[in-house]
């Protein structure tokens, strides 16, 4: 019996790890200079590709980014407000319509989307044309701050 005819008595129970490059020496099997030979800081970061797709030109300028407000319909306003109650940011935090403080700095705005009969007086938020008829309609009135 020769050496390369030897056989183990059991099979692997795990598939034999190849492929890890240690014990090579030097570049310990990764080659030289590349995108590759590091493992894994090889290919660069997504945030610097969209970094490298921003305009350079003098003088351009982005839109400002503002946080869009949080949307409330008259409906809604219907179901939570008794007669000749104000409508505010913090009024609609406290009745749960508006979820976290954060929100409430974002500002509201009212919209038309449904029916209102109370009296409610909306202060400190944007109203649409359509939700400040309806509010009118019934009596409401809109201050705005």
């Amino acid at each position: 019996m020769q050496i390369h005819q030897l056989q183990r008595k059991t099979p692997r129970s795990k598939p034999k790890r190849v492929g890890r490059g240690g014990g090579r020496g030097k570049t310990s099997g990764h080659g030289h200079k590349g995108q590759g030979q590091h493992g894994s800081h090889g290919i660069r970061p997504a945030v610097r590709d969209i970094i490298k797709k921003l305009p350079k030109l003098r003088g351009y300028k982005f839109s400002p980014i503002r946080p869009a407000p949080m949307v409330v319909n008259v409906s809604t306003l219907q179901n939570i407000c008794k007669e000749d109650d104000m409508v505010t940011a913090q009024f609609l935090f406290d009745k749960g319509i508006i979820k976290s403080k954060k929100d409430i700095k974002r500002g509201v705005k009212v919209l038309g989307n449904g029916d209102i009969s109370t009296k409610v007086t909306i202060v400190g938020c944007t109203v649409s044309k359509s939700a400040a008829e309806k509010i009118t309609k019934a009596g409401g009135e809109i201050v705005t701050a």
